[in-house]
């Protein structure tokens, strides 16, 4: 059987598919021509990240399909109940790139509260002339340790930040529709370990007592934090979205940043993606990275593997 991993794969995903008698194909293939690709090469596996979309019409279009995989935890890019409809097994790997999320979540934090991304910006065009000046308008940095961090979305990636932020120090709150209580338990280096309990509380209280906020949410109707949210948070928080563009209101969050509400934003994902809104590109008070939350060396092997493994265990048994 062939895999069409159209949006990349691993080397240790494709070795573990290789072994398992599957023929990795990796060309990319444009959007408008998988399904004429899936059909003329017999492609029965198409893996995707978030870039391809597979839709009603691309499912309809290749009645060979017997898989679609989503490196990563969120689908909303592929028809999931409609495939499934179809007889097609749609799988994903949901706890494999959480670590990789979580430690983006601190790198904005991090560059936030430091102002870092403002001060890579300046240094090479003012650093020799105005060092001193530089120095003055980065030398209000805050802590994280000590601080409160609201988590909104409180699955296995917010679980993770918790385990960070709890080992920086942080008092962690958290708000979550469908999970009620959760046991974080963090580990140390030396084989030690705690548990540490939660119980989530109402999103609004959370938005009202963090001094950072983090989202990891899935993609929705609506915005979960808009006009009336920010203006619930208190003065000088950050916030952080490392899970799906459209979910923070990009316009009131300018508002927000340029009123001094809020003191910096740091986004992984954006409402126009992939071509967010030059307001936010150019915004000194947020700092940007191209939706790479998953994109570490770790976590592609994790999740190349995991794909090969549950590929593997649906369709060894009907390879031809």
């Amino acid at each position: 059987m062939k895999v069409l991993a159209n949006d990349g794969i691993s080397k240790s995903g494709i070795a573990a598919l290789e072994r398992g008698g599957f023929e990795v194909i990796t060309t990319k293939v444009a959007q408008e021509q998988v399904g004429n690709y899936i059909n003329a090469n017999g492609v029965s596996v198409l893996l995707v990240r978030s870039a391809t979309k597979v839709r009603k019409e691309l499912i309809d279009a290749c009645p060979g399909l017997k898989v679609i995989g989503r490196g990563g935890v969120g689908m909303d890019n592929i028809d999931v109940e409609y495939a499934r409809s179809k007889g097609i097994h749609v799988i994903n790997t949901p706890a494999s790139s959480s670590e990789s999320v979580a430690e983006l979540v601190f790198a904005h934090l991090f560059t936030g509260v430091r102002f870092l991304h403002d001060s890579n910006r300046n240094m090479p065009l003012e650093g020799d002339s105005n060092f001193d000046g530089l120095k003055k308008a980065y030398a209000n940095g805050i802590e994280l340790r000590g601080k409160t961090l609201g988590i909104i979305g409180f699955g296995r990636i917010g679980q993770a930040v918790a385990k960070m932020a709890l080992g920086l120090g942080m008092k962690v709150i958290a708000a979550d529709k469908f999970v009620d209580k959760a046991e974080v338990k963090v580990d140390f280096y030396n084989g030690q370990f705690i548990n540490v309990a939660f119980e989530t509380e109402p999103l609004e209280e959370v938005i009202k007592h963090s001094d950072f906020i983090t989202l990891h949410v899935p993609a929705q109707e609506g915005y979960v934090i808009g006009k009336t949210e920010f203006e619930l948070m208190k003065d000088g928080v950050g916030i952080v979205n490392c899970a799906r563009g459209g979910v923070i209101d990009e316009v009131a969050l300018i508002e927000a940043l340029d009123s001094e509400k809020v003191l910096f934003a740091g986004l992984d994902v954006f409402e126009r993606e992939p071509h967010p809104e030059i307001q936010i590109l150019m915004h000194p008070k947020i700092s940007l990275t191209p939706h790479i939350g998953a994109a570490t060396l770790e976590a592609q092997d994790r999740i190349g593997t995991e794909l090969a493994e549950q590929i593997i265990s649906l369709l060894q048994s009907q390879k031809a």
